[in-house]
């Protein structure tokens, strides 16, 4: 009988392999303090780039600010978070450092494939008269809310589909039975919601242009982290 070292499977050895190549480069990099300053300094100016396309205006595109609907893709694993904040102009930037968002501690910006952002509010004129003043009663973060959970219901990003348990483990959440605010509302946008995904479709499926790692429309932008690894 083979013991358990040898019945580990090809993909499980190979994937243990990856983490310890992973840890042994962190040690590298982290191996006295000047390394370690260098390692904080380009860290940060990689996530400060991030943040920048994420938010300023760039080639003709207006700075981002306000209510925005936001996902990450990751490479192989696709849209990998949804998220929504009322403050773009800050949370957006602080969404690569992870001063106060998680996500970046799990997936580092270093391998974002690409950032969607949705200008979601840009998108109500053309939706009905009925539904902006539903809008208007639940106001622009219940909203946001809505959209948000109609998004992640819609796509099941793995990092919104899990929640930490205090044991240390992970237990799936089923989106779709949700009571919060945002899952109350979302059943009274049926055009928005519509509209929305359309926008996200369009540029969650664009391409990086040519050595430039931004691209935008008249509702949102797609920054291509990846790209400025090349550049």
């Amino acid at each position: 009988m083979s013991d358990a070292g040898e019945c580990t499977a090809p993909g499980e050895q190979e994937y243990e392999r990856a983490y310890g190549t992973w840890r042994a480069s962190l040690t590298a990099l982290l191996g006295d303090s000047s390394r370690l300053a260098r390692w904080q300094e380009r860290r940060y100016q990689f996530a400060h780039r991030v943040g920048a396309l994420l938010t300023g205006a760039y080639a003709g595109s207006a700075a981002v600010t306000g209510p925005v609907l936001y996902g990450v893709f990751g490479p192989g694993s696709g849209l990998c978070y949804v998220g929504q904040t009322q403050q773009a102009e800050r949370r957006l930037r602080d969404l690569p450092v992870g001063e106060s968002h998680h996500l970046a501690t799990t997936l580092p910006p270093e391998v974002w494939e690409r950032v969607v952002v949705v200008r979601w509010p840009q998108l109500l004129d053309a939706v009905p008269e009925s539904e902006r003043a539903a809008v208007e009663e639940m106001g622009q973060l219940v909203c946001g809310l809505a959209l948000e959970h109609a998004l992640q219901v819609a796509k099941a990003p793995p990092l919104n589909s899990r929640r930490r348990r205090a044991g240390g483990d992970w237990q799936p959440r089923d989106l779709a039975r949700s009571r919060s605010r945002g899952a109350v509302q979302a059943q009274r946008l049926p055009q928005l919601r519509r509209v929305v995904l359309e926008a996200w479709a369009e540029l969650s499926g664009t391409t990086a242009p040519e050595h430039a790692p931004l691209t935008a429309t008249s509702v949102g932008r797609a920054v291509f982290p990846s790209v400025l690894h090349e550049s």
